[in-house]
């Protein structure tokens, strides 16, 4: 009697290993808030990092247990996978995190198995979840009705979000919130008798910052609400402003922006609740925001696919300059760009395939403060050949032979990373106003002194190297030669030694690998006279060594840097 084909042993396992990875990423998340109350700020970068590459560290471990568990001729017998598919449907439908469990099997599946094989029959491609879920959910807001007296409502807010630190002037701040809640609201909202106030019952942490997320509505009307709190050493947790702006909320949400620590009962249902106060967050975007990077990856794949099957959209190739070591190309109604790496480099780019994909990957790992777009890293798109315009195609073809690949009818692109699409810097102050000029080149200033303070550097700080997002805000985008700032050197250009030296075409002074003249940015930066003296105005101290200098001291000192992701409206 032949021996049954383990799928249930083998569903058993994947969720096993599931309930670990969930197990060991709310330990990492629960430990936000003694980091927050001990000021521990370095700690919690660390901390954000080990959490995103936790994920492929239990992945790996699953299916090397699962290669110990079973003969390779039992577990590689793809035609036998719908059943273990089936099996694990079974054992998650109960569970209240059941869409992150369906990507972490398609997370297994594809590192057991070729791309070739990525089926609805094997894989979720679509998820089997339901929309609405009959058995019972956890609670997660806390709600509040002022019945007219908001200054009591306020203070029930914060008897119930208390940290082992205590807060140095909650009296005051009180006061300053109630000021600031009348003044983000139209009158008549706080006389109206069914005003209410819901909060997210776990506060957000990231960097240095905590976030009482929400909403505050009547029967007819919603604002979001965000109350950011910062922990002040030696004088304890401050409410530091409230807001109310959508669009400002918004950026707080950023796919520019790491990802939140908070404890998540129910994620289905969080992300429901913030799609709700931001209905212009796409859920992928809201999944990755609160540290679900992997999931956010699974449904931007499902809108692509639901985008690419409902219009007549094709690929074209992205406006702006094109690039020396990545192609850029995307689809007109998906606002996403593709970015693939190009075979062969402009020669003056002294990097290799090895090193661009170091740096990507890096990004991932680091504080971006909201001037770098996250990025999502795939492998084997398949797309029908009909879907790219023939110039698009050609151009591929042409520059990356060795990742975008013709089969027949079906155009393969072995490797490639998504961002959001946004207006290169350089267009965008072609057709801008003067004030809009003038904003940009603050913002692109501001960018890169907040990159600096979070160590990065961005290397190529071109203007066709930064982005405008649709808020307005200035984003780096290009990562091919960023590096730590603490590991550039920047130096001022020596003086001439005789007058041959200052008339020779060449530098007259040695040069090394990660030398940084920033007295030389003016002219590199600005061909237009008139944007490089209000730059100048802006931002001159970019072109002073002393400044950058300044900034690695600070950094190795141990010092991390305030970066707001709003605009400082004290409370």
């Amino acid at each position: 009697m032949s021996t049954p084909w383990p799928a249930a042993d083998i569903a058993r396992l994947i969720l096993a290993g599931f309930d670990d990875y969930r197990d060991h990423f709310r330990r990492i998340a629960d430990g936000a808030q003694a980091r927050f109350e001990q000021a521990l700020w370095q700690q919690a970068q660390t901390a954000s990092a080990a959490r995103i590459s936790l994920y492929e560290e239990k992945v790996s471990e699953v299916t090397g247990g699962l290669n110990t568990a079973f003969a390779s001729d039992v577990l590689l017998d793809a035609p036998r996978w719908p059943l273990v598919k089936s099996a694990y449907i079974e054992l998650i439908d109960l569970r209240l995190d059941d869409e992150l469990a369906e990507t972490w099997y398609n997370s297994i599946f594809c590192s057991l198995f070729s791309h070739d094989l990525i089926s609805d029959g094997c894989m979720f491609i679509h998820t089997t979840r339901p929309t609405l879920r009959d058995h019972e959910r956890a609670a997660q807001t806390r709600v509040y009705q002022p019945h007219g007296e908001l200054s009591a409502m306020l203070a029930q807010v914060f008897s119930d979000y208390r940290f082992a630190v205590a807060y140095a002037d909650l009296p005051g701040d009180l006061i300053r919130l109630e000021t600031r809640l009348r003044e983000c609201l139209p009158d008549w909202v706080c006389k109206d008798p069914t005003l209410t106030l819901e909060l997210f019952s776990s506060v957000l942490y990231r960097n240095k910052g905590a976030y009482l997320v929400g909403r505050i509505h009547t029967l007819d009307e919603q604002w979001p609400l965000v109350i950011a709190l910062l922990h002040r050493e030696g004088r304890g947790v401050q409410i530091d402003t409230l807001i109310t702006d959508e669009a400002e909320v918004s950026i707080i949400f950023s796919f520019t922006r790491s990802y939140f620590m908070v404890d998540v009962p129910v994620p289905a249902e969080f992300v429901g609740f913030l799609k709700g106060i931001l209905p212009g967050k796409h859920i992928a975007e809201l999944y990755t925001s609160i540290g679900f990077y992997k999931h956010g990856k699974s449904e931007f794949y499902r809108a692509l696919i639901k985008h690419l099957a409902d219009t007549d959209d094709r690929f074209i190739m992205a406006p702006g300059v094109r690039g020396m070591v990545m192609s850029v190309f995307t689809l007109p109604g998906f606002n996403t760009v593709f970015k693939v790496i190009k075979d062969r480099f402009s020669p003056s780019k002294n990097v290799d395939r090895a090193t661009v994909i170091e740096k990507y990957r890096l990004v991932k790992n680091v504080d971006r403060v909201g001037r770098m777009a996250d990025t999502q890293e795939f492998a084997d798109f398949r797309f029908p050949v009909a879907k790219f315009e023939p110039q698009c195609l050609e151009e591929l073809l042409d520059v990356a032979p060795s990742t975008v690949v013709l089969e027949g009818d079906t155009v393969l692109i072995r490797h490639c990373w998504t961002e959001r699409r946004m207006t290169p810097l350089n267009l965008y102050l072609e057709n801008a106003s003067e004030g809009q000029v003038r904003e940009a080149l603050e913002d692109y200033g501001l960018a890169i002194k907040q990159l600096a303070a979070a160590n990065i550097f961005p290397g190529d700080m071109l203007l066709k190297n930064f982005g405008v997002t649709r808020h307005g805000r200035v984003v780096f985008y290009d990562y091919d030669e960023i590096c730590f700032l603490t590991e550039a050197n920047f130096r001022r250009i020596p003086e001439p030694r005789t007058p041959e030296d200052e008339m020779a075409s060449e530098p007259w002074y040695s040069i090394g690998p990660l030398d940084v003249f920033p007295e030389e940015f003016p002219p590199f930066l600005f061909a237009d006279m008139g944007q490089r003296r209000l730059f100048n105005s802006l931002h001159g101290e970019l072109y002073d060594a002393d400044y950058w200098k300044g900034l690695q001291e600070a950094i190795r000192a141990g010092k991390v840097i305030d970066v707001f992701p709003y605009r400082r409206k004290p409370a």
